[in-house]
């Protein structure tokens, strides 16, 4: 009859992970790495050993080696703020954006105005051409 069984290593985390699965007649494998054990038929490679004691995959979402990496990087930062002093927000303070120049628009005339001379010469030329036509 065989056998199932799968090798668990543990992860930084602490979590037991199946890494290996083989079906063995009689007596399990030699253990190279983690430890063997008989598990179910649908166990698969990769699934991590639940509180109850059976195997899942882990669920989505931060998981405690990533949250470990965030707070590392968080320290880092504070540990140079703390280096950089005083120094460090007058830096980062914006400079004041500098009020815009109006435009200058120059004055234009009204369209309807015409130097007096022009006007007065444009009125005797309409006269006389009255006084042509009859």
């Amino acid at each position: 009859m065989t056998q199932r069984y799968a090798t668990i290593i543990t992860d930084d985390d602490g979590r037991e992970i199946v890494s290996a699965i083989g079906e063995f007649e009689g007596a399990p494998p030699q253990v190279r790495l983690g430890r063997v054990e008989p598990v179910a038929s649908g166990v698969l490679i990769g699934m991590v050993r639940d509180p109850a004691g059976g195997f899942g995959f882990p669920q989505a979402g931060i998981g405690g080696h990533a949250m470990g990496l965030i707070l590392a990087r968080l320290k880092a930062q504070a540990s140079v703020a703390k280096r950089a002093g005083a120094a460090k927000p007058a830096a980062v303070a914006k400079p004041k954006r500098a009020k815009r120049a109006k435009k200058r628009t120059r004055s234009r005339k009204p369209t309807g105005s015409m130097p007096k001379a022009s006007k007065a010469a444009s009125d005797t030329a309409a006269k006389t051409m009255d006084q042509a036509d009859g």
